[in-house]
């Protein structure tokens, strides 16, 4: 069954496997490349149908299908019914909403996980759904959006010296991975640097845009890690399975990106530790600049106090007043307004507390 673009609650209802493409839609144009390779030799090219994908199906060579972007269903539906691909795979394909997963079926083996990338303009995490299909001598990607997140891979095949030209499918695959949650560690150090700056901001001078930054980064950081943290199960689970498609001399190969997702989660905790100690430096800081307010205010009040209470007593209507008729007596009271102000003044000072 085959539907356009949609809301995940418009599938509610819909029979499993219905092929819906649930989430953004991305302007870009569906790009499918074939890189295929051997020991020896290696080709790429694009590719607009299946029949040019089954070409490559009976090669004793590894072949891998980069299929950016998921608006065209039919092609995904064609591909899953060539290589027996379950259709609950292939809605999870298409369904841009998944939670980081491994599968383990007979015949192929299907990952799925978040690529994440800083959007420089305006610091903001862009999420891309990336799915792996690990076939016999296939690897299959699936992605959003057409960008160059694989080209460091590309390149490496294409040179002939390179180890990933000897080693199989399995071996391409991890390398997938690794490219994929490597990104995490670019994205963590740009974030890093924007805390930074945020921390310098709040010495100099918090405002309102300070704490919107904080809460940005803190919302940001939540995301992240809600992504993150299933890669954890879904290694463990690479890890664990006995299956003919990985094999045993690639595992340490896996156990190595495991080890980048520990460093990767260690990372986002202390960021997130960071920015709720950001929080209460706001907090501090604004405390402080209230109370440093406060304090200027109450010690002007405190000088005028007396001048008030002086003005007040030779402010009454009593008629025996003998101050009243002096012919000084204004410019003594002056005078003495004067003194105490000026006193007062001289005492805070000497207490710093101006």
């Amino acid at each position: 069954m085959i539907e356009n673009s949609t809301n995940i609650s418009e599938k509610v209802g819909m029979s499993p496997g219905s092929l819906i493409h649930i989430g953004d839609i991305h302007d870009q144009d569906q790009h499918i490349t074939i890189i295929d390779y051997t020991k020896n030799s290696g080709e790429v090219m694009d590719v607009e149908s299946i029949d040019d994908i089954l070409k490559f199906k009976d090669k004793n060579s590894v072949t891998w299908v980069n299929v950016e972007g998921l608006k065209n269903i039919e092609i995904i539906e064609s591909i899953g019914q060539a290589f027996n691909i379950h259709p609950l795979v292939l809605e999870d394909i298409l369904n841009t909403h998944q939670r980081a997963k491994f599968e383990d079926y007979d015949d192929y083996q299907y990952i799925v996980l978040k690529g994440l990338f800083l959007e420089n303009k305006n610091s903001t995490v862009i999420y891309e759904q990336i799915s792996i299909l690990l076939l016999n001598n296939f690897v299959f990607t699936f992605k959003e959006k057409k960008d160059n997140l694989f080209e460091p891979i590309e390149k490496r095949i294409q040179n002939s010296k390179n180890r990933i030209r000897g080693l199989g499918p399995d071996y391409l695959t991890y390398a997938i991975l690794d490219s994929i949650i490597d990104q995490n560690f670019a994205l963590l150090e740009s974030l890093d640097e924007i805390i930074d700056s945020i921390e310098e901001e709040l010495l100099l001078n918090p405002g309102a845009d300070t704490l919107k930054r904080i809460q940005n980064i803190k919302r940001e950081l939540i995301y992240i890690r809600r992504s993150v943290s299933p890669l954890r199960e879904l290694l463990n689970s690479i890890l664990r399975v006995e299956s003919p498609l990985i094999e045993e001399k690639t595992q340490i190969y896996f156990r190595d990106v495991y080890d980048h997702v520990l460093r990767i989660s260690e990372t986002i905790e202390l960021q997130r530790d960071m920015v709720y100690g950001l929080m209460d430096m706001y907090q501090t800081s604004i405390s402080n600049k209230m109370n440093e307010v406060m304090k200027v205010l109450t010690v002007f009040a405190s000088i005028f106090i007396p001048l008030t209470f002086i003005a007040g007593v030779y402010g009454m209507n009593f008629e025996y007043m003998p101050e009243l008729q002096w012919r000084l007596a204004y410019p003594i009271l002056w005078v003495i307004f004067i003194v105490v102000g000026v006193g007062l003044l001289i005492y805070f000072r000497r207490k710093k507390w101006l």
